[in-house]
């Protein structure tokens, strides 16, 4: 992902380099504005991506309001422990959080975890209802957990899919938001396009596979 920005930046300056001489003050501004976006990205991508195998890396992307809002139509009747893998600035697990779900957050990105724990603490918000975990859940077991979210790229999608199938429980409720796991076939889904989310109950996808391993 760093390469795919300085590529962006080289293909501006390119582009602005021929109007360097005639408009100064442009150049000068719209070389600032590249270099401060290159510099946010630094601040809430970067921290803690290096640690993750280039095949699993996902930059962050925030859930919308109504995506929000679908995956609360997906929880809704359940209760127990959460997990929310990526879970950036914490907003699908304060929602969770508001009606009862004991939730955790898995955040590589050391910004976005502080980020999320001061919200949590401004809220008044008890750890024991939220906590904001830096750590890659690739290396977590998952298996206390009995209701997953996911808000990922496609490309690790069906690996962690595998990862899940291992470890959780039956019982368990996996929620995909934009992007669906491909192997697995839900058990229900809300909204559409980009706020579409997906829910997959553990048990069915366990069945599913065993019968397709006898045909």
């Amino acid at each position: 992902m760093e390469d795919s920005v300085e590529v962006i930046i080289q293909d501006k300056s390119c582009k602005l380099y021929h109007h360097a001489h005639d408009k100064p003050v442009f150049t000068a501004a719209s070389g600032a504005l590249l270099m401060g976006f290159y510099g946010l990205w630094t601040v809430f991508a970067l921290p803690g991506f290096r640690k993750v195998p280039i095949c699993l890396k996902v930059p962050y992307l925030p859930s919308s309001r109504t995506q929000t809002q679908n995956v609360m139509k997906h929880l809704h009747g359940r209760a127990g422990c959460l997990a929310d893998l990526g879970s950036g600035d914490g907003r699908l697990v304060f929602a969770a959080t508001a009606v009862g779900f004991e939730c955790t957050g898995f955040e590589i990105n050391s910004v976005l975890t502080g980020y999320a724990r001061v919200k949590a603490l401004w809220r008044g918000i008890p750890g024991t209802s939220a906590s904001f975990i830096n750590q890659d859940f690739w290396k977590t077991d998952l298996s206390k957990y009995n209701n997953v979210t996911v808000f990922l790229a496609p490309g690790v999608m069906e690996v962690l899919g595998r990862k899940l199938e291992t470890e959780l429980p039956d019982e368990a409720r996996v929620i995909a938001c934009r992007f669906p796991f491909p192997d697995w076939i839900p058990t229900a889904t809300e909204g559409e396009g980009l706020d579409q989310t997906w829910a997959y109950d553990m048990n069915v996808i366990r069945k599913l596979s065993s019968q397709a391993a006898a045909k």
